[in-house]
């Protein structure tokens, strides 16, 4: 379907709906907008101006006018609805807020796809040879419109940190160190001289030139006139950018003050279970003296990079091992674990996972970051890998790729109140599961579910409350053990992605919520590996959806023999 014919299609096809059922109607609607979602033709080129992105948002408004309501629909359906009008909202929102104007984030935003993009590439004969160069040669075209929008923001009011622009020159300032030969741009063809040759001409002659001319522009004519502070709320009509950033995030209809009082509460429960496994390791000292221990002890620090691989990849095995207590169906993909690539690794979180693809014969990659070894603590390393690998990520996206009879709209789809609240979830399984070995690690533990209970109060409390990056800083640094590295790299992801922070620690508890209602309905009925099987079999839902299918689930339990 062509773009802009959405409302023209509606009018052409409106007699032909009225007939419909509703749940004719609704799969016409999906239908339509998986086809007029824009088509990945290899690096998502999505730099819209005012003009397109106003007409989009009109398309968008006529297509949600037609979703039917959702008395008469089955309970599939229901959820199908809700997932569309959640997606639908937020785009309606971001072209009509002007969101693509700026386009950067911390980590590097459009700069950050190109690198996801061409590191899963593969290259095996002429036709994957030639779409692969189209879309090496698209790079050029691309940063030119996305400086267009940049500029439209500066106009507008609407524009990215200082911060996260200054990040994203160094990226750009690292990739044009990289001899050509060595580049991500020939990774895909790394055996094979002939291509690897034509591939270096065309990145010699047009992708480091784009670079090259994307880096003057921001450090010469946007950084200079870019606002002083870091919160969202600077920006024109900001603090009702990030409210809606919140709902969507959250899926949910909550309030940036609802998340930060929810966090202050969850920072100070949290403390209190810090300060028993403080009192039970025997430590003589305050709280911020042992933080100070875990910081700067060489016992809880890898000496290399392999060392800090292997680790992560036992505990991985470990937990394989237990996965069948907990879950009667499994994903068939396998899962690895490997570096964060160079390209990203400095100003990269300390782990992440890189999805598998059945498509494209690619394992799930648990990344682990081995950049700056003495930012990489060991007994934070099993919460991590549960949360990234499995039970987590790797499990929940997996078997989502798995679904069949799914929207065309919803595969791949990624909601991260639903995806980081499970992972968040499993780092809790784990302790069930008898991972955390040592008194360390279950302080590691609750490390990582204290570092998601403070972005609860820091990522509102810089872009809607006024805060500094010093304030945020000390905040995360004086409850956390996180290494003051890490420290510093999250505060900079929260001010160039306003609002996801917040999805990690309320999904979870929503996740924690509902399994602990089932338990209290059940009673005897309760089967845990049931539960986790229905979380996870509709793939990604919002808390509204999933509160609903727990409910169902339980009531027909309960009224089961």
């Amino acid at each position: 379907m062509q773009r802009f014919l959405l409302p023209l299609l509606f009018f052409v096809l409106s007699p032909f709906l009225s007939a419909q059922s509703d749940t004719e109607k609704l799969a016409a609607v999906m239908e339509a907008y998986a086809d007029w979602q824009p088509q990945d033709n290899g690096l998502a080129w999505s730099a819209p101006d005012a003009k397109s992105a106003a007409a989009e948002a009109q398309e968008l408004h006529a297509l949600k006018g037609q979703i039917p309501a959702a008395a008469a629909l089955s309970a599939a359906d229901r959820l199908n609805r809700d997932i569309l009008l959640h997606i639908i909202d937020d785009a309606i929102f971001s072209r009509e807020f002007g969101a693509w104007q700026f386009p950067l984030d911390a980590e590097g935003g459009f700069l950050a796809g190109i690198v996801y993009r061409v590191i899963g590439q593969r290259v095996k004969g002429e036709e994957s040879m030639q779409r692969y160069s189209e879309m090496i040669e698209q790079i050029s075209p691309w940063f030119d419109r996305q400086i267009g929008a940049m500029r439209a923001g500066l106009a507008a009011g609407k524009t990215d940190p200082r911060l996260v622009v200054e990040n994203c020159i160094a990226q750009i300032d690292r990739q044009l160190e990289t001899p050509i030969a060595e580049s991500i741009f020939l990774q895909p063809v790394q055996n094979d001289t002939a291509r690897a040759q034509v591939l270096g001409e065309l990145t010699e002659q047009s992708v480091y030139p784009a670079y090259r001319r994307l880096r003057k522009f921001l450090a010469e004519e946007y950084l200079p006139k870019l606002r002083p502070g870091i919160g969202i709320a600077e920006i024109t009509n900001g603090k009702a950018y990030y409210r809606q950033r919140v709902r969507y995030f959250t899926t949910d209809n909550v309030t940036p003050e609802e998340v930060f009082a929810t966090g202050q509460a969850e920072v100070a429960r949290i403390r209190a279970e810090m300060e028993a496994i403080i009192t039970k390791t025997g430590f003589k000292g305050s709280f911020a003296d042992f933080l100070q221990f875990l910081r700067t002890d060489e016992q809880f620090y890898p000496k290399s990079a392999e060392e800090l691989l292997s680790r992560a990849a036992w505990i991985t095995k470990r937990m394989e091992g237990k996965l069948p207590q907990y879950f009667n169906r499994l994903p068939r993909m396998p899962l690895t674990v490997s570096p964060v690539p160079d390209a990203l690794a400095p100003n990269y979180t300390t782990g992440r996972y890189s999805p598998g693809s059945y498509r494209n014969r690619r394992a799930g990659a648990f990344w682990v970051n081995t950049y700056n070894l003495p930012s990489r603590p060991y007994y934070v390393l099993p919460a991590l890998a549960l949360h990234e690998g499995v039970p987590g990520h790797h499990t929940q996206m997996m078997l989502a790729a798995e679904m069949e009879n799914v929207p065309a709209f919803r595969q791949n789809l990624y909601l991260s109140a639903f995806g980081e609240g499970w992972a968040l979830y499993c780092e809790y399984l784990g302790k069930e599961a008898g991972i955390y070995e040592t008194d360390y690690e279950e302080f590691g533990r609750l490390v990582y579910e204290m570092w998601r209970a403070c972005r609860l109060v820091v990522d509102p409390g810089m872009h809607y409350f006024g805060w500094s990056r010093e304030k945020a800083v000390d905040f995360l640094a004086s409850n956390t053990a996180l290494s003051l590295h890490e420290v510093n790299t999250e505060i900079d992801r929260y001010i160039g992605w306003p609002g996801q922070a917040v999805s990690y620690k309320m999904g979870e508890l929503k996740i924690r919520e509902l399994r602990k209602m089932a338990e209290a309905e059940l009673g005897d009925k309760f089967d845990l590996a049931g539960f986790h099987d229905l979380v996870l079999s509709n793939g990604a839902v919002t808390m509204r959806g999933l509160e609903g299918l727990v409910k169902e689930w339980t009531t027909k339990l309960a009224a089961s023999d």
